[in-house]
């Protein structure tokens, strides 16, 4: 099968497409084969050197999510048969043309979405939902701060907190503001000309937001306790800017607030599963009524990946960057 490796650590360049051996499926895995893919922020961080896969992930071969349809199953397997149209995550390996997984990992495609679309659907949904909801307990009539509003995982959050009935406030650059409007953001803080502190708490008065969704990090934590209710949680999903940050207690205290710092790629495949399963269950129907859709900013063949690193690197996508993996 064709897969996309890197070479050596560096630039977008180091991406190559070569012959690797195909995958075997074990007892309870399934082999897919891929349609599409997409762009994290964690690809890029594994290209440069700076993010390892995960021990039983391809170390070379980069890649979080996948759509596609299962070609073999594994002897023990009883969800999937051959033909069946799947999404999901993985550690790696999904710059692809075949890959495995435990079955359980697997996701139905949503009804009447294209395979290749689904490419976009697994971390980012996965990922503002398990944040949001699982861990940061957002409920019905709360309110949410999403920074990066315009990002995958922003435009995913956006999405389900829309769909589950709660608010939502977002962080963006001057010219996504309008595409975070039309996906139904609550309110719309251009970081580049106004301070969200300000303009959130005038949007919440003194109640403040639930959960803060941050992706950002260093002095955005202070910040965002300014604007946390009594009880909330900030749930630290990526570093966009500094990896240090000054936690200031005296507030974190006044607050009993809650700082979660999670990552999907690392954890063990029992938890897992129970987020794919979790996702499946509360969020397809969502995707079904066509209250959750994937942005797709743009799509880039297999052959140009590169292209497709250099596209989210340079910060002026919204949504996602998708990576047709079939012809």
């Amino acid at each position: 099968m064709r897969a996309v490796v890197i070479s050596t650590p560096g630039g977008p360049e180091v991406l190559t497409v070569v012959e690797v051996p195909d995958p075997v499926p074990g007892p309870d895995e399934i082999l897919v084969e891929v349609v599409a893919t997409a762009v994290n922020r964690a690809d890029i961080l594994q290209r440069l050197g700076r993010y390892p896969a995960p021990a039983g992930a391809a170390a070379d071969v980069p890649g979080l999510e996948f759509s596609g349809r299962v070609r073999a199953v594994g002897g023990r397997v009883t969800r999937w048969s051959p033909g069946d149209a799947v999404m999901g995550l993985v550690g790696g390996g999904a710059y692809a043309e075949l890959l495995t997984l435990h079955e359980r990992e697997a996701i139905a495609v949503p009804e009447g979405m294209a395979v290749a679309d689904a490419g976009a659907v697994p971390e980012v949904f996965t990922t503002a939902y398990d944040a949001l909801f699982l861990q940061g307990g957002l409920r019905g009539g709360g309110r949410a701060l999403v920074h990066a509003g315009a990002s995958g995982v922003g435009t995913a959050a956006i999405q389900i907190v829309k769909a589950l009935g709660a608010r939502v406030a977002v962080t963006c650059s001057a010219g996504k503001v309008a595409a975070c409007e039309a996906l139904g953001a609550d309110l719309v803080v251009d970081y580049t000309s106004a301070d969200f502190g300000v303009e959130v708490a005038a949007w919440t008065g003194p109640d403040g937001v639930d959960v803060v969704l941050d992706v950002v990090g260093g002095e955005y934590l202070d910040r965002n306790l300014d604007v946390l209710t009594t009880g909330g949680t900030i749930v630290q999903v990526g570093i966009l800017g500094s990896p240090d940050a000054m936690l200031p207690l005296p507030k974190l205290l006044a607050r009993r607030a809650r700082l979660i710092g999670t990552v999907l790629r690392s954890r063990p495949l029992e938890e897992k599963i129970a987020v794919a399963r979790r996702v499946e269950a509360d969020l397809l129907p969502l995707f079904d009524a066509g209250l959750l859709h994937p942005v797709i900013d743009r799509r880039v063949p297999f052959a140009e990946v590169a292209d497709a690193h250099r596209a989210v690197e340079s910060n002026e996508v919204i949504g996602k960057v998708a990576i047709d993996v079939a012809s």
